[in-house]
């Protein structure tokens, strides 16, 4: 097994265990994928969801470009309940189960078809 299917197994135990959701592995493995070499850097892997310029960059690079979505109130409010769903507490949150979560959030699957 390689670095990326076990990065894409830790993901897959976090939707089930901390999102309380059965992650579509497919999806998830795209998503994954999508996100590029970030994955492998520690840093760059997550999501630091107490900084705001953390969530504009996740706003503007990812809901904005990549899904195509418009800009408005309700970008940021979907990325507060994907925090929400990951656990406030939670310090790791992992950038493919953020996107993951926000791609299932917006009914965007097609753009990983």
């Amino acid at each position: 097994m390689g670095k990326r299917d076990e990065l894409i197994a830790k993901y897959a135990d976090d939707l089930k265990n901390k999102c309380g959701m059965e992650p579509d592995m497919d999806l998830l493995t795209k998503v994954t994928i999508g996100c590029g070499p970030a994955i492998y850097n520690d840093d760059a892997s997550t999501v630091a969801g107490s900084q705001e310029s953390e969530l504009e960059t996740v706003k503007n690079n990812f809901l904005i470009k990549k899904l195509g979505l418009a800009d408005g109130p309700e970008l940021m409010e979907a990325i507060n309940q994907a925090i929400e769903t990951y656990g406030k507490s939670e310090r790791n949150k992992y950038r493919a189960v953020f996107y993951y979560l926000l791609v299932k959030q917006f009914g965007k699957e097609s753009v990983y078809g």
